[in-house]
Formats: C-alpha cells, structure tokens, sequence
C-alpha cells in the first residue's frame, strides 16, 4: 500500500480542486487557430470594427480552444478575393459582404441589401424566420462555404456627390461607385456604375475617377474622409436600406470543430450582428451632425423623379435577374413574400410612430 503523507494530500487535492474548477482551461493540442481575411480596411468604423470584434468574441468565448487572427484587406488577399480565399482554404474565415459576389452568385445580392427592400429589422426576420438562411446555405454549399449573418451597418445613405442631382437629367452619364443592384439601377437610369473596394473610394473622388460614390453611413464614410472631396451627401439610400454584412466560414474547417465550437462560432455571429446594428445607429446620429455642422457638407435629399425612376427600375432589374438565374428567382419569390408578410406592419406600426414622433 503506498503511504501518502497529509502535505502530500492537501497538496495533490489543491491541485485536483484547480483542475475543476477551471474547466476553461485547454490542452495545447486541442487548441485551433483560424485565419480571418476582410473586405475592409484595418479597423474601419462599422465593419473593420467589427470583423475585430467578432474574432475577439470567438476567442474569449472559446476559452483559447479557438483563436481567429483578423487580417485587413490587402495582408493576405484582396479585399474582392476574400470569398476565393475561404474557398481554396487559404482563409478559415472571412469577413466581408455578399453582393461582391454579384459576377458569379447573382442570388448572393440578397445577403447585404435589395433596393427599396427590406430594412435591417425586416432583413434579419428573413433569414432567422423565413427560410432565407437555408436558401443563403444552398447558395454558397458548392463552394464550400457557410454563411452567417456577421454585422449590419443598418440604413445606408444614398452618397457622396461632387455636383447637386436636381433632375432625372443629372443621373445620366454620371460616374458613381455602386456596387450591387444599385449599380444595375444606375444604369438603367442613364448612369455609368463602377465597382470599387472600399479602400480606393477615397482616391476614385479625388481623382475624378468617379463623379460620385456612396459607402455605408455617416460614421463610417466620416472615417473614409469623403467629405472632403465630395460636399453633397444624399438621402435615402434606397438602394442599401439594410446593411448586412457576412461571416464566410469553410465549411470543411466548421465541421471539424466540435459542437460547442460551432456553438461559439454561431452565437458571436448573432451577438455581434446585434451590437452592430445598435452601433451604427447610435454612431451615425453623431457623425451626422458632425460631418453638417463641423466639415460643411450639404445635405441633400434625392429628387422624387430620380427615386420614382429608380423605383420603377428596381423591379425590372430584379425580374430580369430572375429570368438568367434559376437560384435568384428562387430566392426572390422568398424575399417577395417576406416583404409582403413584413411590410404591412412596419407600416402600421413603426412608419405611423415615426410620422406621429415628428
């Protein structure tokens, strides 16, 4: 019989007592680190800011079990290469947004915004309770890829202009930066649309590259500087009234996690979804005022036959889409059918208490 002394003893159990009642605690080899790639800037406000947040979320929830390290665009991919880079597994993760992927999913337009569709709130009872996430899951599935709703940057703004738009007449030959279907309106509309990473907005206006552009909201393209080249700032974003952003996982590497792992993955996907969309509300009230009282922008509202065109627009953009696209007209008779279900009552209920706010 072996003979513990009671030093031993309380010794041994000190150490027994540590091991449970730190259950957090990993061993090394069940540790994992994943690579996070972004579409935006470092630390951009809105997105960068969250893509940072996300991966911090993940990893002080897992306990260490899984580390994600953010990379900006440009450090390891381009910002329009991350979708690639979480498909051939050079990325775990990225951070991003999915009309980007308008050229090769039509149907992934529907992930960040539709024009004069649903707003963030709308967007989110979608994808949560109308089966736009399993049909968002069939989309990327070939690639590989799992998708999560991973920010919102809410309601956007209509953008930043070097000239006043008075009329339908100074739409046409204008050079904008829109990306998505706003960008097909444009064009329907008589305007060039151009395509550019966040990170050459800036350089694109002052160049002249491009007569206008828009971004996110005011917090955000405060941070850009637009301002500072472009004076006049248009409403309503009609073609970005919600602002999703996406959390592209590989599939492969989600799979082999376990599944309180997929649990933390999700969930700080959802929290920080959540947090964001608060966020940019609240930061975008102050940049607002800011940018109007302190930089001198006009603010300016679009003309009603600029937005009855685009209107108008909008839907023959989508049905034209549909008709290409076996998957996007699947997904637009789901995403018709839920802003038919949601719009009754944010009309009865949000639209009439706003109108009687003032």
């Amino acid at each position: 019989m072996t003979t513990m002394t009671r030093r031993g003893l309380l010794t041994t159990g000190a150490i027994g007592a540590g091991v449970l009642a730190t259950p957090g605690i990993v061993r090394a080899q069940d540790t994992r680190t994943w690579r996070m790639v972004t579409s935006w800037p470092k630390n951009l406000p809105g997105p960068g800011v969250t893509a940072e947040r996300l991966a911090k979320r993940i990893t002080t929830a897992s306990a260490g079990a899984l580390t994600v390290k953010v990379h900006a665009a440009g450090e390891i991919v381009p910002a329009l290469e991350v979708f690639d880079a979480v498909q051939s597994g050079t990325a775990h993760m990225a951070h991003t947004a999915s009309f980007f992927w308008q050229g090769k999913l039509p149907a992934s337009v529907f992930y960040t915004a539709i024009p004069f569709g649903l707003t963030a709130p709308e967007h989110a009872a979608w994808i949560l309770h109308g089966g736009g996430q399993a049909l968002w899951d069939e989309l990327y599935a070939p690639a590989g890829i799992k998708p999560f709703m991973g920010g919102n940057t809410g309601m956007q703004m209509g953008g930043w202009f070097a000239k006043e738009i008075n009329s339908l007449e100074d739409i046409k030959g204008l050079k904008m930066r829109m990306p998505g279907l706003g960008g097909a309106i444009l064009s329907k509309l008589g305007g060039a649309p151009v395509s550019l990473p966040p990170g050459e907005i800036f350089g694109a206006l002052q160049s002249g590259l491009v007569d206008a552009a828009e971004f996110l909201g005011p917090w955000s393209d405060m941070a850009q500087g637009f301002y500072r080249v472009a004076p006049y700032y248009y409403a309503p974003g009609f073609h970005e009234p919600n602002g999703t952003g996406e959390c592209l996982v590989s599939a492969k590497a989600y799979g082999e996690l376990p599944e309180n792992l997929q649990a933390v993955v999700s969930d700080a996907c959802a929290a920080e979804n959540a947090l964001s969309v608060a966020e940019a509300d609240w930061m975008n009230g102050a940049a607002l005022d800011t940018l109007v009282s302190e930089h001198g922008v006009k603010l300016r509202s679009y003309p009603a036959e600029v937005l009855d065109a685009a209107r108008e627009a909008a839907e023959v953009v989508l049905d034209e889409a549909a008709a290409k696209d076996a998957m996007f007209a699947k997904t637009l008779a789901s995403y018709r059918a839920a802003k038919t279900r949601l719009s009754a009552w944010t009309k009865t209920g949000t639209q009439s208490f706003l109108e009687a706010r003032g």
